[in-house]
């Protein structure tokens, strides 16, 4: 059998480019359309988002170093049905900060009580957490659909995959609604629920794929019936 090829790694400059511009854009889809710098809620957002997304970062830098070169771009093959469905979920899912920014911080059309927005930091650190759990257990977490032949995948069975299939996708549909809860906003679910709709027909259609071209899944979806929660799908 030929050597198993790990996509390359991320050129030096590309790591600075997304170190100085993710947390600029976070800041500025928040406070932007919040209107204000002094707008407390976004600074507690982002506090969290920053320490839970660190720690999850320092933990798989760890345990699965190779996860940042599959994360790190779109590899040949990818599926052209599955870009097509991240043209409608990545721009949703970034929109979901600044309506609820704009909501919550400038106009405040809706009231979401303390417990609800308690419920959504719960809902988005859980979110980090198995995202962080699913990567670290799968080499193969890659931001696109493909079948990754050069590297020899194989199905993953052990940590969140012994209960659900597609334990990713779980944790963003957690993360889109924590998102938009934890800043209070209920008018942030919109596009947290366009999106979550849009990830679950692509939780489907890769579902289908896996079964069909890749060795042993179907044996594993047959051991593991549900692709997203446990007794309902």
């Amino acid at each position: 059998m030929d050597t198993p090829q790990d996509p390359p790694p991320m050129p030096p400059a590309k790591i600075i480019v997304y170190a100085i511009t993710l947390p600029l854009s976070l800041l500025l889809l928040i406070f932007w359309p919040a209107g204000s710098l002094g707008w407390r809620p976004g600074w507690l957002f982002v506090a969290i988002v920053v320490i839970g997304f660190g720690v999850s970062g320092l933990v798989l830098a760890r345990v699965n170093p190779v996860i940042y070169r599959a994360r790190s771009r779109f590899q040949p093959g990818t599926k052209g049905w599955d870009k097509a469905l991240l043209a409608v979920i990545l721009p949703a899912m970034v929109a979901i900060l600044p309506v609820a920014a704009l909501d919550a911080g400038r106009f405040r059309w809706s009231h979401v009580p303390l417990w609800l927005v308690a419920g959504g930091y719960a809902a988005l650190l859980a979110g980090i957490a198995v995202t962080a759990w699913a990567q670290a257990v799968n080499p193969f977490f890659e931001p696109g659909v493909r079948i990754q032949s050069e590297r020899h995948q194989r199905v993953i069975d052990s940590g969140p995959y012994r209960a659900i299939r597609h334990p990713g996708y779980s944790a963003a549909i957690l993360l889109f609604v924590g998102m938009a809860l934890a800043l209070g906003s209920l008018w942030g679910l919109v596009p947290a629920l366009v999106a979550s709709g849009v990830l679950i027909l692509r939780t489907a259609w890769e579902d289908r794929l896996l079964q069909r071209e890749l060795q042993g899944y179907s044996a594993y979806a047959a051991r593991v019936r549900w692709r997203l929660l446990p007794g309902v799908w």
